[in-house]
């Protein structure tokens, strides 16, 4: 297995082909965008930089991993030679179906069609394509390059075969596998986000402010950073969304996203990509200044 194509050169399609052509594949990274190539690839291209400058790797190998990404705007052409391919476009069910059945339609009889999906069931996701069998999830963390984790989601036609070679594939890339089933959320959003929209519910009921809530989760909970400020740096669309997929999948209101986190989400305020969500990011990207929508 040499060529994996990956979807979507958004924040988890460039990460996720940045480690695998850091791990000598060769990867065909694909997006309807140019300039969503063009981000992608300049984002690659920085956090190589930083791994230079803190003499992580040489400056030969980030030439190589640089060398070993093609990009693509057309889909067919992209997948052609792939063994695997990693969908990572927008977390949307409709997109992500009509991704699938192209690729069912597009690709090789053997090649794995995986999804970095961090809730969306891959059963049915699997289920639009002639192989079931062959279709996985592969949830990475953000940022991929540097965290360990990988979900590896089981549909409920996913073979032991798929299986074992997604894993196999995950621990060449240096990353730790971890098997899931495929339920709303998985594992890791359904611990984590009813935890961060329980602490937009604390803001909201005014219980304490922004920084105060992280503080606590911080200093009393051994968190590396609180879950309002980790809720801006994942997005906050994102984490609703997820919420979403999470309470129509459980018919429980306790994943009913909170009404602020809502409202935020309708008025633009999605966290640090858009400049502003609890904190303020005109001058920094590390949540230092509460927004002033929340400021006391």
């Amino acid at each position: 297995m040499k060529n994996i194509a990956v979807i979507g050169a958004g924040t988890m399609g460039n990460g996720i082909a940045h480690t695998f052509a850091q791990s000598d594949y060769k990867v065909q990274l694909i997006d309807i965008s140019q300039d969503s190539l063009d981000k992608g690839m300049a984002t690659i291209t920085k956090n190589l930089d930083r791994m230079v400058a803190k003499e992580k790797i040489s400056e030969d190998d980030k030439k190589r991993t640089l060398a070993n990404i093609t990009t693509y705007t057309n889909l067919e052409d992209g997948v052609e030679y792939a063994s695997l391919v990693v969908e990572a476009a927008t977390e949307n069910l409709d997109l992500k179906l009509k991704i699938f059945k192209d690729l069912d339609q597009f690709c090789s009889d053997d090649t794995i069609l995986a999804s970095n999906t961090s809730s969306i069931s891959i059963t049915e996701i699997a289920a639009v394509t002639s192989r079931p069998e062959m279709v996985i999830g592969m949830h990475f963390m953000n940022p991929v390059p540097i965290m360990k984790l990988v979900e590896i989601i089981k549909g409920y036609s996913t073979s032991a075969e798929t299986y074992n070679t997604v894993e196999e594939l995950s621990k060449k890339l240096n990353k730790v596998p971890v098997e899931v089933n495929d339920y709303p959320g998985f594992v890791a959003n359904r611990i984590l986000m009813p935890m961060i929209n329980e602490a937009v519910e604390t803001l909201y009921n005014g219980v304490a402010g922004v920084e105060e809530i992280d503080t606590v989760m911080k200093l009393g909970m051994a968190h590396p950073m609180g879950p309002l400020q980790l809720a801006d740096f994942i997005g906050l669309d994102v984490c609703l969304s997820i919420l979403n997929v999470m309470y129509d999948g459980f018919k429980n209101p306790k994943y009913a996203p909170c009404p602020l986190l809502v409202n935020m989400v309708m008025a633009g305020k999605m966290g640090v990509k858009s400049g502003e969500g609890f904190y303020d990011y005109a001058e920094s990207r590390k949540a230092e200044t509460v927004s002033k929508q929340f400021a006391k």
